[in-house]
């Protein structure tokens, strides 16, 4: 059960989510593949790739090794992408394609742990310019996720932080540093195995729609598994998340500069100056 209300003059705390499966119901960014077809970024071929990689993804079969050969299929289809275009993309289909997938559930966990005064922070292997709109749409207060290099407004293919399995505890203790998090008394939720690195370093680890590993690990450590079935959109909600303005989305979505692109989108800045209502580092 999650305390009503957090205690002042103890250090600060935090929930970090995961965000496929664990707060929205498919892959955030292997969602805008039809879109950046549409915006002439990708050939049919790719989309019907990205389709299939949708499929294993959603049917938990992705292990690390698919999860790797997707990252540098996707590194080399995004280089030479414009990031201005990319960004518009994203912004013009945000809500159409994630609002109606994100889970009614998370959406209020995420609501009672703001009521109790602690800090949301989305922790993807998604990019900014995915993660950072929907943190916001979700009133995260910051994100965690992966990046990539850009040159000249394109982006080159490389990674410069991928923010999987153990890279993201070293974003999370960071955070933890510069904030004031105690994280022997944080959350964290997700669904994947590859988030267990994640889950052990905070206090209350949380399993959530978790594949056949995860649940494995979830019972051999009495961690509680919940499970998230009920897709909705926000303004649907009742109480209501708030929504920003299509502008402010805009602004959001071009604080970062990588390649959500046709599969797994890339971010995870570690230092960076606060945008309206998210930071990410």
């Amino acid at each position: 059960m999650l305390s009503l209300v957090e205690n002042h003059s103890l250090p600060r705390t935090a929930a970090f989510f995961d965000l496929d499966k664990t707060v929205i119901a498919k892959s955030s960014t292997l969602t805008f593949s039809k879109s950046f077809y549409q915006g002439g970024l990708i050939n049919r071929r790719a989309v019907l790739r990205t389709a299939y990689a949708q499929f294993v993804f959603l049917a938990g079969g992705a292990d690390h090794d698919q999860m790797e050969r997707m990252r540098e299929y996707l590194s080399a289809l995004c280089r030479g992408w414009n990031v201005q275009q990319v960004r518009e993309i994203v912004a013009e289909t945000l809500h159409e394609l994630i609002d109606p997938i994100i889970y009614d559930e998370a959406a209020s966990l995420i609501e009672s742990h703001h009521a109790a005064g602690r800090d949301v922070v989305i922790v993807s292997t998604s990019g900014a310019e995915v993660v950072e709109p929907i943190g916001e749409l979700l009133g995260a207060d910051r994100v965690v996720a992966t990046r990539m290099v850009v040159a000249d407004g394109v982006f080159t293919g490389e990674i410069a932080y991928y923010a999987y399995g153990p890279t993201k505890v070293e974003a999370i203790k960071e955070l933890a540093g510069t904030e004031g998090y105690d994280l022997s008394r944080c959350y964290a939720y997700s669904d994947s195995a590859t988030d267990v690195p994640m889950l052990e370093s905070v206090g209350h680890p949380h399993a959530v729609n978790p594949d056949r590993a995860l649940r494995r690990e979830a019972l051999a450590r009495d961690w509680p598994v919940l499970s998230f079935t009920r897709p909705v959109q926000l303004k649907k909600r009742v109480p209501a998340l708030s929504v920003p303005s299509r502008p402010a989305l805009a602004t959001a979505v071009a604080v970062g500069a990588a390649a959500a692109t046709a599969g797994l989108v890339w971010y995870a800045s570690r230092r960076r100056a606060p945008s309206a209502r998210i930071r990410s580092i």
